[in-house]
């Protein structure tokens, strides 16, 4: 479901690359400041944290999870992006797999329980390794819709 709903509202964009880090999460913010989700400086909260805290936003092996704190400056509503970057893009050694990442799942959230709501379809999706492989290496935006079928996350 979730992945459907990316697809008909167009919060997806598909990247070859390569991308420095901070350049990976503007660009993973640019569907959701399209559809007036969050405003371009929400970018700037999302390196911030990075910055601040460390890679921390990479879950898995080649999956991230970019956020702010709830209502950070910039979110107009909840939302949740995808995107997929064909090089991988390294938020520390090169060779460090849990600091890697090519698919990225950018939140936006207005209150805690907006949060716990994009977590919870998340989670569905990050406890399913085939569906986060197919994720990294998706071609087209066209797959979501065949991912959202084997992820099963009604």
């Amino acid at each position: 479901m979730l992945l459907r709903q990316l697809y008909e509202l167009k919060r997806y964009t598909l990247v070859d690359g390569p991308l420095e880090w901070r350049d990976a999460l503007r660009e993973g913010v640019k569907p959701l400041i399209a559809d007036g989700s969050v405003e371009p400086e929400y970018a700037d909260c999302l390196i911030k944290n990075v910055e601040d805290h460390g890679p921390y936003i990479v879950l898995l092996p080649g999956l991230a999870m970019p956020h702010a704190m709830e209502g950070a400056v910039g979110t107009n509503r909840s939302a949740i992006g995808f995107m997929r970057v064909k090089e991988p893009v390294h938020f520390g050694a090169e060779d460090d797999p849990d600091t890697t990442a090519q698919a990225f799942f950018t939140l936006s959230d207005v209150d805690a329980e907006s949060h716990l709501q994009n977590m919870q379809h998340l989670a569905v999706i990050m406890s399913n390794e085939e569906v986060v492989e197919r994720l990294k290496n998706i071609q087209s935006p066209e797959e979501l819709l065949e991912i959202d079928a084997l992820a099963g996350d009604e």
